[in-house]
């Protein structure tokens, strides 16, 4: 009998730039994903992981069915169970922690949102009565919103059908974490006509293209901002008249910034100060500008007001909803995120809330992961008796993984879901298998921080018995009596969701894409989404949360001394990149994709390994003060010879499950604080910017 062969289309989740795909579907199975070249707006040849999906889907060692452990916890011993078991054991289990410790013992946590997964939780959290939402939002994403939100009223990227005459890119590789051919046509579109800055530590593709290219010590991002602000300000290159009638506590941020040095700013981010001002002098006088900001800025203690600080830098050069500068999202008809995940009028007791000392981030109803670790170990301010995980990996995503390890270990019941094993789901009591991109039916992304929303069709049924996180999450909620919360199938949550568009889910598969016509200086109808209606330099709201109302720059602790005088124990300053062939800690027993990347990779200034001792492709020992991991050397001559770079998110599918696949030998939160003070508002923790030193194993 001859194998249906079809064509079907729908976009790829494993990145933000959500390119559009052409499946090929071969007797059940995907074998084949090229770029959608008709569909107008998102037109792309896939990156790799793209590529890749076929080989994702149909991968031996996906997770088939439910599985409960035996034995002890990493010992890698597991009996397959049904769904009925499954959804029972968890819901008995989280029952009896509601009831003896109350709901809060229990958390829910989540990896980086990829459509609907993070608001089904979000809504079963609050029936149950949990605030405690662990997610990655403190250090992906939510600084940049919420720092542009108490400033601007709403997020802004920059304008793709204007392009800019200056365009910075800052702490963003995304020719390489987005490696698609959207992604590079996206920055060729962008750069056509622009004076192209980059700021990075490291010459990335892009940064090779810049007219300049800063590289400010790894984590000090925020301090060259409010240099940048400095200048600008005094040597009024700002827009005046957009200052004068769209800004409040402008007078407040120039006396703020006058008691900022400029040789003190240098010596913090190593960049000479006449640097500085070419940067700021051509940002400010070339218009349209725009800045393409990225993750980097979100991973350090400073996140938060370093976001604030490049916002104002927007605002007052009057780059703001203008063509060819920085476009202010505008909400979808959507039904309200806050509103779908029941945030209000529920038993969710934000008050709580683990880490609620970081009040911006319990306002966004989730908790910082360190904030998790700590309950766990200490006991205080409460124990936290039971986890329940979706889409993340722990054990290589949590700063400070040795803690990680412990207090995951400690845990009286962890259930997990997952589409393959990891060292996290070794020591799980339950997983479950997950269904994942293509199939199964989605919406997404579903953020008001966003200006479009897709949709995912299903395409082709997943393997065995795997389910789509939202199904699961429907489900659990009927096992824990919350049936009246939720619906009889998850797909009708669909509807609900889209229903402020007119659109049902079906003619939603049809019309592929939601987002609203572009319009630009929409704050002159309507003002700017703030209290006062304009931006807020000096944000009062702030102020009476107690955190700082203007932008500063704090050293983290470990730093203090560290760009002054360099430690002889730990000389060199680390950060840390994702490798482009993989998504954050997935996709390492992917054999197309381990083929182009097979080892993890440590970059050193070439000059520095030879004062070492050490050559290009040495195995070679990274150590802090938390602990050591092992990666290969590869020499990069235009790296600042005090800064090294480490790949993040490594561990090894082919090494044995009672090793937890190696967990701790390459990987880089091994070598990171969850102690440290964090971002005071959000809870970043520090993950860049700390001492380090490099010998060969």
């Amino acid at each position: 009998m001859e194998a249906k062969r079809k064509q079907e289309k729908s976009f790829c989740r494993l990145c933000w730039w959500r390119c559009a795909l052409e499946v090929t579907i071969d007797d059940g199975r995907v074998v084949k994903v090229t770029g959608d070249k008709s569909f107008p707006l998102r037109q792309s040849t896939p990156c790799a992981k793209g590529l890749a999906l076929p080989e994702i889907l149909n991968h031996p060692k996906r997770l088939k069915y439910p599985q409960k452990r035996q034995g002890r916890r990493g010992e890698g011993k597991w009996t397959r169970i049904s769904w009925d078991e499954a959804l029972s054991l968890i819901a008995d289990r989280m029952s009896h922690f509601e009831a003896e410790f109350g709901g809060e013992s229990v958390v829910i946590g989540l990896g980086e949102p990829k459509g609907l997964e993070l608001a089904f939780a979000q809504r079963l959290a609050s029936v149950f009565g949990t605030p405690n939402v662990a997610t990655p939002g403190h250090v992906c994403h939510v600084p940049r919103e919420l720092a542009s939100a108490f400033t601007l009223g709403s997020p802004c990227i920059p304008d793709s059908d204007n392009p800019p005459r200056c365009l910075i890119v800052w702490g963003n590789n995304f020719i390489q974490t987005h490696s698609s051919s959207f992604s590079i046509t996206q920055f060729r579109s962008l750069t056509r006509q622009a004076k192209l800055i980059v700021i990075d530590p490291q010459k990335t593709r892009v940064a090779s293209q810049a007219n300049i290219w800063l590289k400010p010590r790894p984590g000090s991002d925020g301090a060259l901002a409010l240099g940048m602000l400095k200048i600008i300000i005094e040597e009024e290159l700002y827009d005046k008249q957009f200052v004068a009638n769209w800004t409040v506590g402008f007078d407040e941020l120039k006396r703020h910034v006058k008691n900022h040095s400029l040789n003190k700013i240098e010596e913090v981010t190593w960049i000479p100060k006449e640097q500085i001002k070419e940067t700021a002098r051509l940002y400010a006088t070339t218009k349209p500008a725009a800045i393409q900001w990225g993750n980097a800025l979100e991973t350090s203690a400073n996140s938060f007001q370093t976001c604030r600080a490049i916002s104002i830098l927007r605002a007052i050069t009057a780059n703001l909803d203008t063509p060819g500068g920085d476009i202010m999202s505008t909400p979808l008809p959507l039904v309200r995120p806050a509103n779908f995940m029941l945030l209000r009028d529920s038993p969710r007791k934000p008050e709580k809330a683990l880490g609620s000392e970081f009040k911006l981030a319990t306002r966004s109803a989730f908790i910082p992961r360190q904030s998790v670790i700590n309950s766990i170990l200490e006991e205080k301010p409460y124990p936290v008796k039971g986890a329940l995980l979706f889409g993340t990996d722990p054990l290589l995503t949590y700063p400070d993984a040795a803690r990680t390890y412990e207090a995951f270990t400690k845990l009286e019941f962890l259930a997990l879901a997952e589409l393959f094993m990891t060292p996290t789901a070794e020591l799980a009591d339950i997983v479950i298998p997950a269904a994942t991109n293509l199939e199964f039916d989605e919406i997404g992304p579903f953020s008001p921080f966003f200006e479009f929303s897709l949709a995912y069709p299903e395409v082709v049924q997943p393997p065995g018995e795997c389910w789509p996180d939202i199904r699961i999450i429907n489900e659990l909620a009927k096992k824990l009596g919350l049936e009246q919360y939720f619906w009889g199938d998850e797909k009708e949550a669909l509807d609900v969701i889209l229903k402020p568009s007119g659109l049902t889910f079906e003619e939603f598969k049809e019309k592929r894409i939601l987002q609203q016509d572009k319009q630009y200086k929409k704050y002159e109808k309507a003002g700017f989404r703030t209290p006062s209606g304009k931006v807020e330099m000096y944000s009062q709201q702030l102020n009476e949360l107690g955190y700082s109302p203007l932008p500063v720059y704090t050293e983290p602790t470990e730093a203090v001394h560290h760009h002054l005088e360099l430690s002889k124990d730990y000389p060199l300053v680390l950060t840390s990149a994702k490798p482009e062939y993989f998504s954050h800690s997935g996709h390492r027993g992917i054999a197309s994709l381990r083929q182009k990347s097979p080892e993890p990779i440590v970059r050193l200034n070439s000059a520095t390994a030879a004062e070492l001792g050490l050559k290009e492709g040495d195995w070679v020992y990274i150590e802090t003060k938390r602990g050591r991991i092992k990666q290969k050397l590869s020499l990069n001559s235009h790296l600042d010879p005090r800064v090294a770079v480490a790949d993040y998110g490594w561990w090894f599918p082919e090494k044995r499950s009672s090793r937890l696949y190696g967990w701790d030998d390459s990987n880089m939160n091994v070598l990171t604080d969850s102690q440290a003070p964090c971002e005071p508002a959000i809870g970043s923790a520090n993950f860049r910017g700390f001492p380090c030193k490099i010998y060969r194993v």
